[in-house]
């Protein structure tokens, strides 16, 4: 008898053993979507791997386009994103999934939405929005706004200006950020006038010399703050995940010097420096006060 009970005593200790083996083993990854936009691409590989090799956990990443990424968070496909644009950039998105998801935290403030010009176009030639309806301000645009995404938060309000600003004759060039800024690139050689739409945190300001326009109407929105989102449980069940997230901020400049090295460099380079620069940010934002 005694000999019986030893044997089921190993056979169930060497069970539960097995069993949380298994556990530990099926743990489902964390999945973050993102849109190709650098400075989302940035923050949310950084945040990969950190939680990969910090706190041990399987990322897998998403790409989509704005629209699916806040339904795929707002139904729980998704566990988090880490580029929600309010209150004004991605108000519709935010709205339509609100009551579904949970905010952990902003990761960056002082974003902003804008139209761009070269710093060559003399301030007295173009100054803000209002300028662009001069005849030869006009004739050197070539009467274009060079555009990103149809789905994005900055299209919608660019397309919103032309109309308030009333800018006849002007097309709004939907493309892409890559469409975008090859266009940027390609005048800025050879010192072409253009107007763009953009935003800050972004790389170009890094490479290109840049100025925005005013906007004196509030057409583009102001200040922005980029939140974190996640599917509205995951705070439960996985606390340890969503205190990171919920910890982890950027400055601003800071972002913009890393997005900078990722476009010199890659992103995975990037970001392996951004840790190596930081570690007393990368410890608040994991929560240990050891070395």
């Amino acid at each position: 008898m005694f000999k019986t009970l030893i044997t089921m005593g190993l056979a169930a200790g060497i069970s539960v053993g097995t069993f949380s083996t298994v556990l530990a083993e099926e743990k489902t990854p964390v999945k973050i979507g993102w849109a190709a936009w650098s400075d989302a691409e940035f923050v949310t590989k950084l945040a990969a791997k950190l939680i990969k090799d910090e706190l041990g956990q399987e990322v897998d990443l998403v790409q989509t386009d704005v629209a699916p990424l806040y339904q795929g968070v707002g139904r729980g496909d998704l566990d988090a994103m880490m580029m929600a644009w309010l209150p004004e950039t991605h108000a519709d998105y935010f709205a339509k999934v609100k009551d579904k998801v949970t905010t952990l935290g902003t990761v960056y403030d002082g974003a902003k939405l804008g139209w761009v010009v070269p710093k060559y176009i003399p301030e007295d030639a173009i100054a803000s929005i209002e300028d662009l309806k001069k005849d030869d301000v006009k004739q050197k645009l070539r009467g274009r706004i060079e555009g990103i995404d149809p789905g994005a938060g900055l299209t919608r309000l660019s397309e919103k200006a032309v109309k308030e600003y009333a800018l006849d004759g002007y097309k709004l060039q939907i493309s892409s950020e890559a469409g975008m800024l090859t266009t940027v690139d390609r005048a800025i050689r050879k010192e072409d006038w253009f107007v763009a739409t953009s935003w800050s945190p972004h790389w170009m300001f890094g490479k290109y010399e840049l100025r925005y326009i005013d906007d004196p109407k509030g057409a583009l929105g102001k200040a922005e703050h980029v939140n974190v989102l996640a599917q509205k449980d995951f705070e439960k069940d996985n606390p340890e995940v969503a205190g990171f997230l919920s910890r982890m901020k950027l400055p601003i400049g800071d972002l913009e010097a890393a997005m900078f090295s990722a476009q010199e460099a890659s992103y995975d380079e990037a970001v392996d420096k951004y840790i190596a620069d930081h570690p007393e940010q990368i410890k608040a934002w994991l929560a240990r006060d050891d070395g």
